[in-house]
C-alpha cells in the first residue's frame, strides 16, 4: 500500500457543536469538500460549526451507518504515491424524513441555532426550467398540495422558512454548493417562486431575509470502487460506508453573502469573493471544457478514464492546447489566478493514475453542458474571428459520439438521448451535422446564424470520421 499519512482530526471541541448547518444532499461531494473546509477551519479557529446530515430520497441505509460509527468517516486523499487520511468530525447528527418524520427535519431549520442550509442535491433537484421553478414539476406541485409535508428540497427550505418566520427566528443562509452557474441565484429564484405561489407574504420576508450566495465547487470525487473500498479497510481496519476516496486538490470559490454568522469556510481554504462568475467560467470552460473533450474524443478512441488519456501524448498536448489556446483567450483576468499554472495543475489532476474518473461518465448529459463549457467560447471565437478547431473537434466528437451508440444499438445517459439516437439512425455525414446543429435547445439560434459555425463543425466531423478521433486531434495540434 501507498504511505498513509494521517492526520489528528478533528483538532477542536466537539462537544461544544449545535447543529448550526443542514446539509441537504449528504452525498460523496459533500463528505470530501464542504466538510473538509468546514472542519480544517474550525482546526484553525474553533467554533460551534456542527452539521446535520439529510438526505431526502435514498440514503437512508448510508445515514443510519454514519450514526452508528459515532458521525465520523474517513476521506482519503490519493495521488501516485500518497494517501493522507483523514477522520471527518464535523457531523454531530443525520436525518431522513422517511425514518424520522418530516416534522423533525422542519424542526431542525426552525431551530434557533440554525445559520446555514447547504446543498448538493443535482441540477434535477432544483426543480427549475429556464432558471426559474417549474411549476409543472411533480414534486413541486405535490409541495403545493401538501406543504407542511414537502416531498422536494425547494419544498423543505420554504416550509422551514416559513416556520422560522412563525417562531420570530432570524432569517438564514441557503447555500448550493452544485456544480451549476450561478447556482446562488438559481436556487433563489426557485424558492422564492415556491414561496409566492404559497403566500406572498413569507416570500418577502424570505427576500429580506435570507440570503443564496452563489458558489464555485471543484473536486474529483469518483463513485467509490473496490479499490477504494479495499484502501478504506486498511486505513480504518472496518468497512467505512460513508468513507470516501478522492483526489488531493480542492478548490471552493464563495460569494460573500451571508446573512448572519459566517462559517469557517475561509479560514479552511476557501475563497471569499464579491463574484463568481470569473471563477465559475474559468473552471467550465478551462476544466470542464477539456474533460468533455477527452470525454468524446479519448472514448472513441478507446480510452476509459482520463488518466489514459493523458498518458497519451497526443491528448495530453490537446487537453492543454484546448485550455490555453482555445479557452484562456475567452475568459475576464482573475486578479491572483495564472491561468497558465492553472492549466498546468489541471493537467496534473488529470493524469492521477488513482483516480479510475471515467470518459463515459463524463459524457453523461453531454447536451446540457455543452453551452457552458464548448459553445459559450466558441462564439467568442466567432465574434473575434479567431481559429477554434479543438473546440469544433470536440463538438464534432459528441455528434460522432452519438453516431457510433446509435449504430451499436446503445443509448446516451441524457435528457435528449431518444431524439439524438434517433436522428442518428436516420441520417449520417454533413447531413447528421446539420440535424444536431439545428436542436434550439443546445444551440442558440444566434449561434447557428453564424457563418463559420455550421462549416467549422462540419469540418471537424468529416476529419474524425475519414481520420479517426486520435489522428484528427493530431493532425490539429501538429499542424
Amino acid at each position: 500500500m501507498e504511505e498513509t499519512v494521517l492526520r489528528e482530526s478533528p483538532q477542536f471541541d466537539v462537544g461544544v457543536l449545535k447543529p448550526r448547518i443542514l446539509h441537504i444532499g449528504f452525498g460523496g461531494f459533500a463528505r470530501a469538500h464542504q466538510m473538509i473546509y468546514l472542519q480544517e477551519g474550525m482546526n484553525k479557529v474553533g467554533g460551534d460549526w456542527g452539521v446535520i446530515a439529510c438526505r431526502l430520497n435514498s440514503g437512508v441505509e448510508e445515514l443510519t451507518a454514519l450514526d452508528e460509527a459515532g458521525n465520523t468517516y474517513t476521506v482519503a486523499e490519493i495521488d501516485a504515491d500518497t494517501v493522507t487520511a483523514r477522520e471527518i468530525g464535523v457531523v454531530i447528527g443525520t436525518c431522513h424524513p422517511k425514518r424520522d418524520g418530516m416534522d423533525t427535519l422542519l424542526g431542525i431549520i426552525a431551530a434557533e441555532p440554525m445559520a446555514v442550509i447547504s446543498l448538493t442535491i443535482t441540477e434535477k433537484g432544483y426543480c427549475s426550467r429556464n432558471g426559474h421553478l417549474d411549476p409543472d414539476n411533480k414534486g413541486i406541485i405535490a409541495d403545493l398540495k401538501t406543504p407542511e409535508n414537502p416531498t422536494t428540497a425547494i419544498g423543505v427550505i420554504v416550509e422551514g422558512l416559513r416556520l422560522r418566520r412563525e417562531a420570530g427566528l432570524p432569517g438564514l443562509t441557503v447555500l448550493s454548493c452544485d456544480n451549476q452557474p450561478d447556482n446562488g441565484k438559481l436556487v433563489r429564484a426557485v424558492v422564492l417562486g415556491l414561496a409566492h405561489k404559497r403566500d406572498t407574504g413569507l416570500a418577502d420576508w424570505i427576500d429580506a431575509n435570507v440570503s443564496f450566495p452563489s458558489t464555485m465547487v471543484d473536486r474529483v470525487v469518483p463513485a467509490l470502487d473496490d479499490y477504494g473500498r479495499d484502501l478504506l479497510m486498511k486505513i480504518n481496519g472496518r468497512e467505512d460506508e460513508n468513507g470516501i476516496v478522492c483526489e488531493p486538490f480542492r478548490q471552493w470559490v464563495i460569494e460573500d453573502d451571508f446573512a448572519t454568522d459566517r462559517p469557517p469556510f475561509a479560514e479552511g481554504g476557501a475563497t471569499l469573493t464579491d463574484d463568481v462568475r470569473p471563477f465559475e467560467m474559468m473552471k467550465l470552460r478551462m476544466l470542464n471544457g477539456a474533460h468533455t473533450f477527452l470525454a468524446m474524443l479519448g472514448s472513441l478512441s478507446g480510452l476509459e478514464t482520463v488518466a489514459a488519456c493523458m498518458a497519451d501524448p497526443v491528448f495530453r498536448k490537446a487537453a492543454r492546447k484546448i485550455m490555453l489556446d482555445e479557452q484562456r483567450p475567452t475568459l475576464p483576468p482573475i486578479e491572483g489566478v495564472d491561468l497558465e499554472a492553472y492549466a498546468d495543475e489541471l493537467i496534473t489532476r488529470f493524469a492521477n493514475p488513482k483516480l479510475k474518473h471515467r470518459t463515459a461518465q463524463i459524457a453523461w448529459d453531454t447536451s446540457q453542458k455543452l453551452p457552458q463549457r464548448l459553445l459559450h467560447g466558441i462564439a467568442w471565437h466567432l465574434q473575434s474571428n479567431t481559429p477554434w478547431p479543438l473546440l469544433a473537434l470536440a463538438v464534432a466528437g459528441w455528434i460522432r459520439f452519438v453516431k457510433v451508440t446509435a449504430d451499436e444499438g446503445g443509448k446516451l445517459t441524457d435528457p435528449l438521448s431518444d431524439d439524438l439516437i434517433a436522428k442518428a439512425k436516420n441520417y449520417d455525414g454533413d447531413a447528421l451535422v446539420d440535424v444536431i446543429l439545428n436542436n434550439d435547445a443546445v444551440f442558440e439560434e444566434d449561434l447557428r446564424r453564424e457563418p463559420g459555425f455550421r462549416s467549422t463543425i462540419v469540418e471537424a466531423y468529416r476529419a474524425i470520421a475519414k481520420k479517426g478521433p486520435r489522428a484528427a486531434v493530431e493532425a490539429v495540434i501538429n499542424g
